[in-house]
């Protein structure tokens, strides 16, 4: 016989089986490691529900059981009342009996073989920890590693997933009885922090001289480091994903001294300073801008320098943008705060990625001694293990049009680099993917693996140009398909046959009879955008995939492309006239070469008067003229980046670089903003003819024309020329909506011009909001383009 009611033992009340129920609820999406389970346990304490939580290597599972109205209020309550770091993908709930559970308790991890979920990425200090970090009462006090569920390291620490202590670097650290009391205590803001520690029994910061000597430890080994950077010295600090090296940014003598170590000519330094208002003393901030430095991923914001800052020229030469950040971790602010009124600290300081340039950053204590020994005076390292290095992410603020596309959630944020605070968070994709591999470009690495709705982009790899890069590669890829269970069904890669990720793509495919699917470079490049603004693909877009390198499907150098695409193919419908490139990668650093080829290509004559003539010398010019006319080691290119290139060098603006886009970076920034001229450029057929442009910029300069003017020409002349193709091919497809993609629109003056005119003219233009335009967004690309293929059975 069923029981009507049932007596409470402990309270005496009597409870009527028929007002219960029982619900059993599976939730997906960002909710381990973010303080979620005692949100539940809060949650059901406050609806006088009983039962259990757990995480579960598929998500977190509640078996919940009370009365159908609290059950009720208690589900949603679990969506409008998320803690500040959990995200909810999918909740499910399935209602039934109640199986008479009393309390309400937090029980042990599951783990579900196969299942995968979600991976916060690092958080910033949180308001809290914060104020405990500098409070002397605390039992924290300047403690460099405090944290709680609300901030601190997640992916750089993790090993395996369910998110438990023992699959994170931090098993290596026995909790004390403080820390574990307030780990094991649901209502305690520490309740199941992975990363929790004191100084008691947690990691330890120590300096050491570049020799390996120990200078000093703890808090003293802060005050120490400080002093040195104080002094002018360069110090390589261990932090969240990897080593900084770090020197007083107002020091002119010091940046330069770190130019000259880690090889790093022109290339602009990030800095960080330690807060709101010394920003605002150095940079002009608006309110999109302040939003985003205080973020919690606390990336490096490009800001518009003031006049007058006293931030070394040496720190980003020719520019009149900064990258800033804010401290993101308790070390950084204790290294950056005056612990008294007799101590100084530099009110800015550069940070950048401890590495010489074009290696991977250093992350371990070890390889950082070996590595960076010649470029740093002393080190300030801890004994907290990086798992997986994270390079500093990189964003700027575009204001985008009313109505142009759908309002973005919070700051309008505009990716050069995504990586520590946004990776390995997934991208939702328009559609059930298989498991698969995209193994991404050569520049700015990044891969993608997929799986249903799911595409997990990675943190920053680099440039894929040396051993050690492509160790990082495999490396990330391996740890990647292991926390998130995907184990691919294809691979995708670019076309180029020599890309490193192409080759691992090309060798891992015949070892393990995998299907491979090569996807071309700027088809890549508009399926990202696509995909980054949510569409299905049942219509084409338009897409502009204008950058500096791409390999084409007839071979030649592609990167000034028109497409008409989808995700399952494309059609070339226009592109930039060809022209050569001579030396290929040499042309590259000298834009001279690439300036001269262009005017040869265009039948004009080489005036010596012209900036690139001269720092040709005599021989070098007749030995390029050889080289064009014998067609010797000389590729077609389309490149827009290139044309660029060559309008910076006829302007006068730079005939050589020592990094990539360095002369179209010094033009842009070089532009008159409020000139209105534009040069023309000529579309017949599917070819954009650049001679009237360069025409006209040869009589401008001819004429004395300021380089800003010219700038301000030529990048009007090409938003006019992308507007007319646009429109043409509207007349021919019907076709109102536009992709915009590929590194050259990064250059935010192009990229404002362009979208004002095509929204003007009633375009839906779509631009990159969660994944960079430059090639750090390209194995997005590949990955639903190979999706799609492998649906369709239209796989390579």
């Amino acid at each position: 016989m069923r029981l009507a009611a049932i007596l409470d033992s402990q309270t005496g009340i009597i409870i009527r089986m028929s007002e219960r129920r029982g619900a059993s609820i599976h939730i997906t999406g960002i909710v381990q490691g973010v303080g979620f389970r005692p949100f539940v346990y809060g949650l059901a304490t406050r609806f006088g529900l009983d039962g259990w939580v757990r995480n579960t290597s598929a998500g977190v599972d509640i078996e919940a059981e009370g009365e159908r109205a609290a059950l009720e209020e208690f589900v949603r309550a679990l969506w409008r009342e998320l803690p500040p770091l959990a995200r909810i993908d999918t909740l499910e709930v399935a209602y039934g009996p109640a199986q008479g559970r009393r309390g309400f308790e937090i029980i042990h991890s599951e783990a579900v073989p196969g299942a995968f979920q979600p991976i916060s990425p690092d958080v910033c200090i949180c308001d809290d920890c914060l104020r405990e970090l500098f409070d002397p009462a605390d039992r924290r006090y300047r403690y460099p590693f405090i944290n709680c569920t609300n901030c601190g390291p997640r992916f750089t620490i993790i090993t395996d997933i369910p998110y438990d202590r023992p699959n994170t670097t931090m098993a290596a650290f026995p909790m004390c009885p403080d820390c574990a009391a307030e780990y094991e205590n649901p209502l305690d803001r520490r309740f199941h922090a992975q990363p929790v520690a004191c100084p008691v029994c947690g990691p330890q910061v120590w300096l050491e001289a570049a020799d390996g000597r120990r200078l000093a430890d703890g808090d003293g080994a802060i005050r120490a480091a400080r002093r040195l950077l104080t002094e002018g010295k360069i110090l390589a600090v261990k932090g969240l994903g990897g080593f900084h090296l770090a020197c007083d940014a107002a020091n002119a003598a010091s940046v330069a001294e770190l130019r000259r170590r880690k090889l790093r000519v022109d290339k602009p330094f990030a800095l960080m300073m330690p807060d709101l208002a010394t920003v605002e003393q150095h940079c002009r901030v608006g309110q999109a801008e302040r939003d985003l430095l205080a973020s919690r991923p606390r990336p490096i914001v490009l800001l518009e320098r003031r006049p007058g800052s006293p931030i070394a020229a040496e720190v980003a030469p020719a520019q009149y943008t900064l990258g800033v950040m804010l401290p993101y971790t308790p070390l950084h602010y204790l290294l950056m705060t005056q612990a008294d009124s007799e101590e100084s600290a530099p009110s800015a300081l550069v940070m950048t990625s401890g590495n010489l340039s074009e290696e991977p950053i250093a992350t371990d204590n070890a390889e950082a001694r070996r590595r960076l020994a010649p470029l740093a005076d002393a080190f300030l390292m801890h004994d907290r293990d990086i798992r997986t290095r994270c390079d500093d992410s990189v964003v700027r603020v575009f204001d985008f049009p009313a109505g142009q596309t759908p309002a973005p959630a919070s700051a309008p944020i505009y990716f050069l680099r995504r990586s520590r605070g946004y990776a390995p968070d997934s991208i939702p994709i328009p559609l059930d993917a298989p498991p698969l591999l995209a193994c991404g470009p050569e520049l700015k690495n990044t891969f993608c693996l997929t799986r249903q709705r799911y595409a997990f982009l990675s943190h920053h790899i680099g440039d894929m140009e040396n051993y050690e890069t492509l160790q990082s590669f495999e490396d990330g890829v391996q740890h990647f398909e292991h926390i998130f269970r995907v184990r691919p069904e294809a691979l995708a890669h670019d076309l180029h046959p020599d890309y490193l990720a192409t080759r691992y793509a090309i060798e891992r495919a015949e070892r393990e009879n995998l299907p491979l699917i090569g996807v071309q470079h700027h088809h890549a490049h508009v399926a990202a955008c696509m995909a980054d603004n949510g569409l299905t693909g049942d219509s084409p877009v338009i897409g502009l995939a204008f950058d500096g390198t791409g390999y084409g499907a007839d071979g030649a150098i592609w990167g000034g492309e028109v497409l008409v695409a989808d995700y399952a193919s494309f059609r070339r419908a226009a592109h930039l006239a060809y022209f050569p490139l001579p030396g290929g990668d040499a042309a590259i650093r000298r834009p001279a070469r690439v300036a001269l080829a262009l005017l040869w290509s265009l039948g004009l004559e080489w005036d010596d008067r012209l900036p690139p003539c001269a720092d040709l010398c005599a021989e070098e010019r007749l030995a390029l003229r050889l080289q064009l006319e014998r067609g010797l080691n000389t590729l077609p290119t389309s490149s827009l980046g290139r044309l660029f290139d060559a309008a910076a060098a006829l302007a006068g603006m730079r005939q050589r670089v020592n990094y990539e886009a360095q002369a179209a970076i010094e033009f842009e920034a070089a532009a008159d903003p409020d000139e209105a001229g534009a040069y023309p450029f000529d579309l017949r057929g599917e070819v954009l003819d650049p001679r009237p442009a360069i025409l006209a910029l040869l009589a401008d300069r001819a004429a004395g024309v300021s380089l800003a003017a010219v700038s301000a020409r030529f990048h009007n002349g090409l938003a006019q020329a992308t507007r007319q193709v646009c429109a043409r091919l509207r007349a021919e497809t019907g076709l109102t909506a536009v992709a915009l993609s590929g590194g050259v629109w990064q250059n935010m003056l192009l990229l404002r011009r362009t979208v004002a005119a095509l929204t003007a003219d009633g375009f839906a233009v779509y631009v990159h909001r969660r994944v960079p335009a430059n090639d750090g967004g390209i194995a997005l690309g590949q990955a639903l383009v190979a999706a799609v293929r492998l649906q369709t059975g239209k796989g390579s």
